[in-house]
């Protein structure tokens, strides 16, 4: 069965705003940042979903354990964050759409801090907000076929990733499939989807902006709890992640120069294309500035030229 969500007209305008900027992602050379940056929003990462759990490390504390540095602070905290490091390590591993996957990185996630790391949970769970029981998690006996149905969706229905990535992370905090580590493996699996088809987002720590609106994020799963559909919280989720891209086009972007456009050209696996195309793959640059760039290319011999005017078009040289 497809879980129950509405297509709104708020998730639509976001998808849509989503998705232009991830063009602008790929145009602006973003999708691959530097080593230094990497390592900055792995850590940035891996801190503001833990912090959500009530781990209590810094980020430098846990920059200084990216180092093989000793650290100070309780043995859970640190076990927590050892153990992020080596999934996260090994996130382009995992393949999004399966059940042994997903276990398999629950087992790396919580190893030595629960039993029965990588197994579904054999008891009823409920999970507490105060003094309220804020939701009753589907009986035992029902895990392995809602998940088993979850990752069916996923893989076959054919609304956009981006929409589907949400309902997901949503249905696992419904499930709640595991004894523990369900909030951490939702968020962690959310960003395998998304970087499955877009690989921005396994340098993307939109998880930074949901520890910042934590409130909001209880809020609105609770909002879908209540509706018995999904729609608030990928209506939430998905604004998270279009204010994260924002910020990584405003904060990080770079006009690139002459050589780095032609080097991403490149390394795009194509044959031939014309001057309309390389200005479909940078949008940001005028039509002068692409000419320019495809006549230094031919000057220092990586493609060859052949018909005129509006015709022309340029071969990639192989070496």
């Amino acid at each position: 069965m497809k879980p129950p969500y509405d297509i709104t007209p708020q998730i639509l305008k976001l998808t849509a705003g989503i998705s232009e900027k991830l063009g602008e992602v790929n145009a602006r050379f973003l999708e691959k940042p530097s080593p230094v940056l990497r390592k900055r929003n792995k850590i940035k990462t891996i801190h503001s979903s833990l912090q959500i759990e009530g781990n209590s490390l810094t980020e430098e504390q846990i920059t200084a354990l990216f180092e093989n540095k000793r650290v100070i602070g309780p043995e859970k905290d640190i076990r927590e964050v050892l153990n992020a490091l080596e999934v996260y390590d090994k996130i382009g591993t995992f393949s999004p759409f399966s059940v042994s996957s997903f276990r398999k990185a629950h087992k790396i996630l919580m190893k030595g801090l629960v039993e029965d790391t990588g197994r579904f949970r054999k008891k009823s769970v409920g999970i507490v907000h105060g003094r309220e029981v804020a939701h009753m998690a589907p009986p035992a006996e029902n895990v392995p076929y809602l998940v088993k149905d979850l990752f069916h969706y996923l893989k076959e229905d054919e609304d956009p990733v981006l929409i589907k990535s949400c309902v997901f992370h949503y249905e696992i905090e419904f499930i709640h499939p595991f004894a523990d580590g369900n909030g951490r493996m939702g968020r962690l699996w959310q960003t395998v989807i998304l970087m499955n088809k877009y690989p921005v987002f396994e340098y993307l720590p939109f998880e930074s902006l949901i520890s910042k609106t934590q409130e909001d994020y209880y809020h609105a799963l609770m909002q879908s709890d209540r509706a018995a559909s999904s729609t608030s919280f990928i209506e939430y989720l998905l604004h998270v992640v279009n204010l994260a891209l924002q910020d990584l086009l405003r904060n990080r972007g770079k006009k690139l120069t002459t050589k780095e456009r032609l080097k991403y050209l490149l390394g795009l696996n194509i044959k031939d294309f014309s001057r309309k195309d390389y200005l479909n793959i940078f949008k940001n640059i005028s039509t002068s500035t692409a000419s320019r760039d495809l006549k230094k290319g031919v000057e220092m011999g990586l493609f060859r030229v052949s018909g005129a005017k509006n015709k022309t078009k340029y071969c990639i040289i192989k070496e």
